[in-house]
């Protein structure tokens, strides 16, 4: 095939802004296109607009939430179902997504009708939301899952990196209670075992108790001293191989 003089030396070519900011060429642009296709502008030009990106929006939430799944599988490995659950809905939800298409400049690329130009589409929450899912499925479909993982672990990976970072994450009486009621085991028990200091700089240590094993944490607060203490026994859990939790010992 003769190449096109347009494509450069290579025939190839060359990326979008778009396509620039994702990490990922299309070997079929018109994949990329009918995820930046709006229905407005479908419905304004319906002899040559071909598809909206309804359909491909319909694939990427469900490869985003595949993709988003796994990752937090592997950044999270002592969280339980519904942390898990919950932390996924903070990384995919409307306002998230759109958030992570305006750093794509998304809107700049996208094809609407002309009402809906005029009407801020191109900043409008839910039609970025919506694209940027057409586009991951759009990846999907073009390169696969693995291209479609290194385009969403991209985009994904400063929020994540802020979950992991949270107040949220270090709440580690609430990860050794799931943990417990995963497997049906006793819930964990703190008493406070030692106070030292004077008031005002009072120091405090708690042991708490997981199926007869005792582990200790300190800290200036009652509540800092038991997080420390649901922290070590964690640690211990994990470098035992999870007795008396194994991971298999689900309800």
């Amino acid at each position: 095939m003769k190449a096109d003089p347009s494509q450069g030396p290579s025939g190839k070519r060359p990326p979008t802004p778009l396509e620039q900011a994702l990490g990922y060429a299309f070997e079929n642009p018109a994949l990329l296109q009918e995820a930046l296709t709006h229905r407005s502008y479908v419905h304004e030009h319906r002899m040559e607009a071909g598809s909206d990106n309804e359909r491909l929006e319909f694939l990427g939430d469900a490869v985003l939430d595949l993709i988003i799944s796994d990752m937090l599988l592997k950044a999270f490995p002592d969280l339980q179902e519904g942390s898990l659950s919950r932390y996924r809905a903070r990384l995919v939800n409307e306002r998230r997504l759109a958030a992570m298409a305006r750093r794509l400049h998304l809107g700049e690329s996208l094809r609407l009708g002309r009402g809906e130009a005029l009407g801020g589409g191109r900043e409008k929450t839910s039609i970025l939301a919506d694209a940027l899912e057409a586009v991951v499925a759009a990846v999907y479909r073009d390169g696969g899952l693995e291209a479609a993982r290194k385009v969403v672990e991209r985009l994904v990976q400063p929020d994540l990196t802020r979950l992991e970072e949270s107040k949220e994450h270090q709440d580690y009486k609430t990860l050794l209670q799931e943990r417990c009621q995963a497997v049906q085991a006793p819930l964990p028990l703190y008493r406070v075992v030692a106070e030292k200091g004077p008031d005002h700089r009072k120091v405090f240590e708690v042991e708490v108790v997981v199926e007869g094993t005792a582990h200790r944490g300190r800290g200036t607060s009652k509540k800092e001293a038991e997080q420390q203490a649901a922290r070590a026994a964690l640690a211990w859990l994990q470098q035992e191989g999870s007795p008396p939790f194994p991971e298999e010992k689900r309800t």
